[in-house]
């Protein structure tokens, strides 16, 4: 299997410079981590913006759109900001014939106490047993794209 990873920035690549919590959106994490976890599949990565996902507008949607529905591959991972990854989500379900798969981080990739490793391994396995569709791989469980919110009171990604 093939894995497409379309990048856009999010907590999950984020760089954190001082004690105020001044951030910049770095290079994809994604690659790091899979190199860390010795996987044994072959992936692109793309990234296509970075961006908080609160920053992310209809514009961005249309080229992560454009993007994934011209990909040649069926097996596409995007790795964004846990704030509006439903709503992108939601903008992919037109989409036939792959299995898309969003994850992001609550905390940042760089971070010893993230859950971004955990996260991206939960999207891998998620892209090899799930049917097409689009669907969201966060808190230990994976989601249809429209039936999870983001809790954030808990910290976490719950179905509706």
């Amino acid at each position: 299997m093939f894995i497409q990873i379309f990048s856009t920035g999010g907590t999950l690549d984020k760089l954190y410079f001082d004690a105020l919590s001044e951030y910049q959106i770095g290079e994809p994490m994604a690659g790091e981590l899979l190199q860390q976890a010795r996987v044994g599949f072959d992936y692109a990565i793309e990234s296509l913006v970075k961006k908080d996902s609160l920053e992310l507008d209809d514009a961005d949607r249309a080229l992560i759109h454009a993007k994934v529905a011209t990909c040649p591959h069926d097996h596409i991972l995007i790795t964004h900001g846990t704030d509006t990854m439903t709503v992108t989500a939601a903008a992919l379900a037109n989409i036939d014939d792959k299995v898309i798969v969003l994850t992001g981080a609550m905390q940042p990739a760089r971070f010893r106490d993230s859950d971004a490793l955990f996260n991206l391994g939960l999207a891998v396995g998620a892209l090899n047993v799930c049917q097409p569709g689009v669907y969201i791989a966060m808190s230990g469980k994976v989601f249809p794209a429209d039936g999870v919110r983001k809790n954030r009171l808990a910290g976490r990604f719950e179905g509706v």
